[in-house]
C-alpha cells in the first residue's frame, strides 16, 4: 500500500536530525511523490539491526515528527506498519532510542485514526510496557499517556423514567480496563503520582480516571492503595486543593467522581460533599476557560445523577443554576470580539458548552420540584431547550431532549411552563428520523407528556402520535418497544372511545400478540397496562371485546398459563376483572370454561394478590344487579366458587376477607 506523508506541522524536531538521515528526510517534503515513497526508508532504516543506534533514535525522531502533522500522516504510517516497527524498538537495550520510539508511540496513539486495539494485537506488549514504566520519567509519561488513550470506555446516557445511567457500551469496551488492570496497573502506576515531575504526575492520574471509569473492580482497589503510607482517595484529595494546576485539580475529581459512581466511594463522604462537588461546581465559574467550564459540567452532571441529596447540594452550592445560563451565551455579540480568533475559539466551544449545560440541567432536576422550578425560571429557559431540540449538532439535540425529559417528570411544569411553550411540537419534530439515542430519551417525554393531566396530551394526539408511536413497538431496540407501549398505555388511560379505536387499529392484532409474548418483561408489563386501559369503562369494554375479544381472551390464557412473575398474572387477571365488568363482554368468560377454572384455581393461590385480583373478577360476574346474574351466580356455584368463598370470608387478610363477604351477599341478595 502506498504511503503518502504530508509536511508536519512542527518542523523544528528536523533540524536535530544529523547528516547521515538528512538525505531521507529531505525527500519526505518534496513535491514528486515518487520521491516520498523513499522516504519510507527511514522505516526501513528504523528497524535495521545493523544502523547505529544513533541513526535509529534519529528515524523514530522524525517518524515522531511526521505523525505530529496532519491525519494523513498517521494514516500513511499506520499503512507502513510503524506500531509493530516502534514497538520492535522497546526491546533495544538503549534507553534513548526506547524512549524515541516510546514518544512516537504516544503522538500516534494519541490520533484520534489510530484504532486503539493495535496496542493489545500482541500479548506481550502490555506487560513489557509495564516493565520499563520504571526506566525513566519519560518511559513514565509517554507509557502513562499510552495507556490512557488506548484504554476505550462506556458513554454514560440516562433512559426511561430511570434515573441511573444506562452504560452505552464501545466496542470493547472493559476489556481495555480489565487486561491493563491485570497486568498490574494500579501497583504499576500508582507510586507515579507522587513523582517529582508534573508531567508524570498528570499522566498517572489521567490513566487512573480512564481505569476507574464505570468500573467497579479498578475502583474499590484503588480505594484501598497505599503510596507513601497514605491512601489514594486522600492524595486525589490533595490534589483537587485550589493551589493546584487546574488540569490537576478537574483529573483528580474525575477519579473521585468516577471511584464513586462506581460504588467504591460513598455519596455522603466529605471527600464527595466537601471537596469533589465544590471543586466540580468551581470549575463552572466564569473565571475558568471555556473548555474547563465543559469539562466540569459534565462531571458534575455524572457525579449527581442518580443521588437526590448531591443534586439539592449542588443546586445551592454557589449559585449554580444562574451561573449555568452564562453557558448559553457564547459566542458573544460579534460586536464585543475584535479577536478573530477568539471568535473562533468561542464558536468551537458554544456547542459543548450548550451541550454540557442541559447535560447538568437534566442531572440537578432528576428528582427534586424546587430545583425544577428553578431551573425553568432561569432566564429564556424554556426557549432555550426549545432551541436546542433543533440544533444542528446531535450532541446539543441529545442534551436538550434529556433536560426536557428530567423537568417533564414535573406535575406543575407539564400544566403550565410545557403547555405555554408548546414544547410538544419541536419534540414531535425530534421524533421524526432521529437516530435511537435521541429517540430513546425523546419518546420517554413523550410518555410524561401524555398523562392524562397533561395539557399537551389533546394535540400531541391531533398531531399523528398514535402511528408513530405504533411504529416503536416493532423497533428491535429494547428501550424504544418499552417507551412506545408506555406511551400508548398514558395516551389510553380514560380516553374516549376513537382514541382507543386508533391505537387498537394502529397495533394491529398480530403486534398485539407480538407484544405480549415478549421476552422482556417490562414490555410484557406495560401491554397488559395498555390492554387495561383499553379495556375500562363499560362501553369501551363491550365495543372493544366485541371485534377483538377472541384474540385478546386467547392472550390472557396464554400468559396465565405461562412462566410469569407475580406481577405479570396480577395484571392479567385485572383485565379478566375489567372484562367480567363489561355488559355483554362477561359472556366471553363465563362461555370459556378454561378461563373460569384459571379463575378459580387463582382463588386458592399461595399469594394474596393473585387471589385478590381472581377475586375481582368473581365479584364482576356474580354481580346480582345485572340481566343473566341469577345464571351466572349458579354456574359458579355449580363449580364450586362459594364454597372457596366461605372459606376465604375466615380469611385472616382483612381485603380477601372483605371482598369474600362481598360476592356471598350478592348470593344472598
Amino acid at each position: 500500500m502506498a504511503c503518502v506523508l504530508e509536511a508536519p506541522l512542527r518542523m523544528s524536531v528536523l533540524s536535530e536530525v544529523t547528516a547521515s538521515s538528512r538525505h531521507y528526510v529531505d525527500r519526505l517534503f518534496d513535491p514528486d511523490p515518487q520521491k516520498v515513497l523513499q522516504g519510507v526508508m527511514l522505516l526501513y532504516l528504523l528497524q535495521q539491526e545493523t544502523s547505529s543506534t544513533e541513526l535509529r533514535t534519529e528515524c523514530a525522531v522524525v517518524l515522531g515528527s511526521l505523525a505530529m502533522g496532519t491525519e494523513n500522516n498517521v494514516k500513511s504510517l499506520l499503512d507502513c506498519h510503524i506500531i509493530p516497527a516502534l514497538l520492535q524498538g522497546l526491546l533495544s537495550p538503549d534507553l534513548k532510542f526506547i524512549e524515541a520510539c516510546l514518544r512516537c508511540l504516544r503522538t500516534i496513539f494519541t490520533s484520534p485514526v489510530t484504532p486503539e486495539e493495535l496496542l493489545y494485537t500482541d500479548a506481550t506488549v502490555i506487560p513489557h510496557l509495564m516493565a520499563l514504566l520504571s526506566r525513566s520519567r519519560y518511559t513514565q509519561e509517554y507509557i502513562c499517556q499510552i495507556f490512557s488513550h488506548c484504554c476505550k470506555l462506556r458513554h454514560w446516557h440516562s433512559c426511561g423514567f430511570k434515573s441511573s445511567p444506562q452504560p452505552l457500551l464501545c466496542a470493547n469496551g472493559p476489556d481495555h480496563q480489565t487486561i491493563l488492570f491485570n497486568h498490574g496497573a494500579v501497583q504499576n502506576i500508582a507510586h507515579l503520582l507522587v513523582s517529582t515531575s508534573y508531567k508524570v504526575q498528570m499522566q498517572a492520574l489521567k490513566c487512573f480516571s480512564v481505569l476507574a471509569f464505570e468500573n467497579p473492580q479498578v475502583s474499590m482497589t484503588l480505594v484501598n492503595v497505599l503510596v507513601d503510607g497514605e491512601l489514594l482517595p486522600q492524595i486525589f484529595v490533595k490534589m483537587l486543593q485550589r493551589d493546584k494546576p487546574i488540569e490537576m485539580q478537574l483529573t483528580s475529581a474525575k477519579c473521585l467522581t468516577y471511584m464513586c459512581r462506581a460504588g467504591a466511594i460513598r455519596t455522603d463522604d466529605n471527600c464527595i460533599v466537601l471537596k469533589t462537588l465544590p471543586c466540580l461546581v468551581r470549575m463552572c465559574s466564569k473565571e475558568r476557560l471555556l473548555e474547563e467550564r465543559v469539562e466540569g459540567a459534565e462531571t458534575l452532571a455524572y457525579l449527581i445523577e442518580t443521588d437526590v441529596e448531591l443534586q439539592r447540594i449542588a443546586s445551592i452550592t454557589d449559585h449554580l443554576i444562574a451561573m449555568l445560563a452564562d453557558y448559553f451565551k457564547y459566542p458573544s455579540s460579534v460586536s464585543a470580539i475584535t479577536d478573530i480568533k477568539r471568535l473562533d475559539h468561542d464558536l468551537k466551544h458554544a456547542h459543548e458548552l450548550r451541550q454540557a449545560a442541559f447535560k447538568l440541567y437534566a442531572s440537578l432536576g432528576a428528582n427534586d420540584e424546587d430545583i425544577r422550578k428553578k431551573i425553568i425560571e432561569t432566564e429564556n429557559m424554556m426557549d432555550r431547550i426549545v432551541n436546542g431540540l433543533s440544533e444542528s449538532s446531535i450532541k446539543v439535540r441529545l442534551a436538550a431532549v434529556r433536560c426536557l425529559h428530567s423537568l417533564s417528570r414535573s406535575v406543575q411544569q407539564l400544566r403550565t411552563s410545557f403547555q405555554d411553550h408548546a414544547v410538544w411540537k419541536p419534540l414531535m419534530k425530534v421524533l421524526q428520523n432521529a437516530p435511537d439515542e435521541i429517540l430513546v430519551v425523546a419518546s420517554s417525554t413523550l410518555c410524561n407528556l401524555l398523562l392524562e393531566f397533561s395539557p399537551s396530551k389533546e394535540p400531541i394526539l391531533e398531531s399523528g402520535a398514535v402511528e408513530l408511536l405504533c411504529s416503536l413497538t416493532q423497533s428491535e431496540n429494547l428501550a424504544l418497544r418499552v417507551n412506545g407501549i408506555w406511551a400508548l398505555m398514558n395516551m389510553a388511560f380514560q380516553a374516549e372511545q376513537k382514541i382507543k379505536s386508533d391505537i387498537l387499529r394502529g397495533l394491529s392484532t398480530e403486534q398485539l400478540f407480538q407484544l405480549l409474548s415478549d421476552s422482556d418483561v417490562n414490555v410484557l408489563m406495560k401491554t397488559l397496562g395498555l390492554l387495561r386501559n383499553l379495556l375500562s369503562t363499560r362501553p369501551h369494554i363491550d365495543h372493544i371485546m366485541s371485534s377483538h375479544g377472541k384474540q385478546i381472551m386467547q392472550a390472557v390464557t396464554l400468559i396465565l398459563e405461562g412462566e410469569h412473575n407475580i406481577e405479570v398474572k396480577e395484571q392479567t387477571l385485572c383485565i379478566l376483572a375489567n372484562i367480567a365488568d363489561g355488559t355483554t363482554a362477561k359472556e366471553l368468560i363465563m362461555t370459556n370454561d378454561d378461563i373460569l377454572q384459571k379463575i378459580k384455581y387463582y382463588m386458592s393461590h399461595s399469594n394474596a394478590k393473585l387471589q385478590l385480583a381472581a377475586m375481582f373478577c368473581i365479584s364482576n360476574l356474580v354481580w346480582n344487579e345485572e340481566e343473566g346474574s341469577q345464571e351466572r351466580q349458579d354456574k359458579l356455584r355449580d363449580m364450586g366458587i362459594v364454597d372457596i368463598l366461605h372459606k376465604l370470608s375466615q380469611s385472616s387478610d382483612p381485603n380477601l376477607c372483605d371482598k369474600a363477604k362481598t360476592a356471598l351477599q350478592q348470593y344472598l341478595a
